[in-house]
Order: C-alpha cells, then sequence, then structure tokens
C-alpha cells in the first residue's frame, strides 16, 4: 500500500491573517502524526497573499519543534532563487535540530513572477543552470574533503532526503540520472504525469541515496461527509485557480454555492485539477485506490486547500481513514 504524506500550501484564508495561517499548518501537522501521515511538506512560493510559506525553512523549523514523529521538509525549495551553499546551511541546521525527520524537494521554477525573481536578486536563467546546482548542493552535505576551503557548516554530512520535483519530463530525467526520489506535480500540472512517471523508472540509476527508484504524485483531496458537502468545499480551490489564471489572485476564497466560471476558465482549471478527488469516504476511497492502480505510484503526496480549518482538518481525517 502506498504512503500517505500531506503537501499544505499554509493558506491565508479570506478574514483570516497570515498568523492564523501558520498556527493552523501547526495544527494540521499534529493532527497528521496523529493519523499515521509520513511526511508533511510546504512550498515555497513568493508574493502570494494567500499562500503563508515563502520563508519555507523558517515555517518547517516552526512544524518540526511542534511535532514529534513525522517527517517534515519542502515541496519544495525553488532553487533558481538560492544559492546551494545557503540551502544546504539551512536544511542542515533543520538536521540538527531534527534529526532524522527533514526532507528537501528541489524545484525548478522560481515560483513566482519575474518582477519577483528580480526582487529575490537572482539570475533570471537560473533554471538553466538547476542540475549544477543540484549537484553542488548535494556536494554540500558530503563529508569535507582534506584541503576543502569552503564548507556548509551545518549541512556537511547532514542526514537530509533530497527528492527532485518536476511537472514535466524534465525532472523524470534528472532525478533518474541522479538516482534520486522523484515527486510529481500531478494535483495541478497532470498532463505529462504518466510519461514521466515512465521516463524515470526506465532511466533510473541506483545510487548511494537510493537503490530502486521511488515515484510520489500529488493528488487533490476534498473529503466531507458527503459528495455535496465536499463539492462545495472544493469550489474554493476553483475559486482561486481562476482568480490566479485572471490575474488577480488573492487570500483562499470562501466556498460558493452554484459557483459559475467563464466557460474557457473553467475549461483549464478542469484540465489543471484533473487529478482530484472530491467527495464522501466512500467515493474518496474508490478514487484514491483507483489513482495508486492507475499509477503504481509508491506515496501519495495529499493536498486540499478548504477555507474551513476544521473541515480541512476532517478531510484529511477521511482521506487517512480511506486508504488504511
Amino acid at each position: 500500500m502506498a504512503k500517505l504524506s500531506i503537501l499544505d500550501l499554509a493558506p491565508v484564508v479570506e478574514g483570516s491573517t497570515t498568523r492564523e495561517a501558520l498556527d493552523n499548518s501547526l495544527d494540521l501537522a499534529r493532527h497528521a502524526e496523529g493519523l499515521g501521515y509520513h511526511r508533511f511538506w510546504l512550498a515555497e512560493h513568493h508574493n502570494m497573499v494567500g499562500i503563508a510559506s515563502a520563508a519555507t525553512a523558517v515555517v518547517i523549523a516552526h512544524v518540526a519543534a511542534g511535532t514529534k514523529t513525522i517527517r517534515v521538509g519542502a515541496g519544495g525549495i525553488m532553487l533558481p532563487n538560492h544559492a546551494p551553499l545557503m540551502v544546504a546551511e539551512a536544511f542542515g541546521t533543520l538536521a540538527e535540530l531534527h534529526p532524522g525527520r527533514i526532507d528537501l524537494g528541489l524545484g525548478r521554477a522560481p515560483g513566482t513572477d519575474q518582477a519577483t525573481m528580480r526582487a529575490l536578486r537572482r539570475n533570471l536563467g537560473g533554471a538553466d543552470t538547476f542540475p549544477h546546482d543540484v549537484i553542488e548542493l548535494m556536494g554540500w552535505f558530503e563529508p569535507p574533503m582534506p584541503g576543502q576551503i569552503v564548507i556548509a557548516v551545518p549541512g556537511n554530512g547532514a542526514d537530509v532526503e533530497i527528492w527532485i520535483l518536476g511537472s514535466s519530463l524534465f525532472g523524470a530525467q534528472l532525478a533518474a540520472h541522479l538516482g534520486l526520489p522523484y515527486a510529481f506535480a500531478s494535483h495541478f500540472a497532470p498532463a505529462a504525469m504518466m510519461d514521466a512517471i515512465q521516463i524515470y523508472r526506465e532511466r533510473f540509476k541506483p545510487s548511494p541515496r537510493l537503490q530502486e527508484p521511488y515515484v510520489m504524485l500529488g493528488l487533490n483531496v476534498i473529503a466531507a461527509e458527503t459528495d455535496d458537502e465536499a463539492k462545495l468545499q472544493f469550489t474554493s480551490i476553483q475559486q482561486a485557480f481562476a482568480n490566479l489564471r485572471l490575474g488577480r489572485p488573492g487570500k483562499m476564497p470562501k466556498p460558493m454555492a452554484g459557483l459559475q466560471l467563464d466557460p474557457m476558465v473553467e475549461h483549464g482549471i478542469a484540465q489543471a485539477l484533473a487529478c482530484s478527488v472530491v467527495g464522501s469516504h466512500a467515493k474518496v476511497k474508490a478514487g484514491i485506490a483507483e489513482f495508486i492502480a492507475r499509477t503504481g505510484a509508491d506515496e501519495l503526496m495529499i493536498t486540499g486547500t478548504i477555507w474551513d480549518h476544521a473541515k480541512r482538518v476532517r478531510s484529511f481525517e477521511i482521506a487517512a481513514e480511506s486508504i488504511g
């Protein structure tokens, strides 16, 4: 049976504050730990008023300090925004504070717009150096060589699990070549999912970090006591995607009964959210089972932003019950 994990976008919902979003993330992680989820990831997004995890390593520290056993990590750190040495130092520090529990997922996209990239002081062509930067970063985690002038402190020799993230075939090829676990962003960009899985598994080269290919897939799950209630809660995600595509991102909207969207926008959202399971316990159980059977996923990274935090926690409870 596939392992089950959570990707939390630390949502700042309409009518709430960033502090409340961060408190809710910790509360959700504690529930996830009690429910048996394997890992809890947060993602780097910048210039997004509805997401509170821009300083991803800081939020990971907040969540890891408030939990005991669940793995906590980044899904992911957008490496073009950072010097590899600084990432190694940050996650090396996390690994010292929370040994055996820290994951580092690495993404090639900037996670923001070009104007914000300039504000981050990064080269706009940074994605082109992604493979080199990943290799450099992995090197900082190795024990220092004799005579090595620059050492990641903390970082060298740290026990950090490194992942390659992706939504295209590029990440699949890189993860396979480096012998790293691979996480595909099927929860918002599912088009190349099956091809990426095939390429990764066929081309995988064993490494000291991983002997066999390991695939984790993103899946939107919105679960509630009834199908109709779940569909209502799902309208918050649909509205958020519509606002983003229309160039007006904001806080996570309240659910809206009878939501009507422009047909072209609605079609695009349906394609982006094709890997979604929305419904009551029975429907979620069947949907998760079908997704695992179709993809052969080793692990699912469940995401599902719901405006009401208590209902969000309940959704993840139902998801955990469905796979048990």
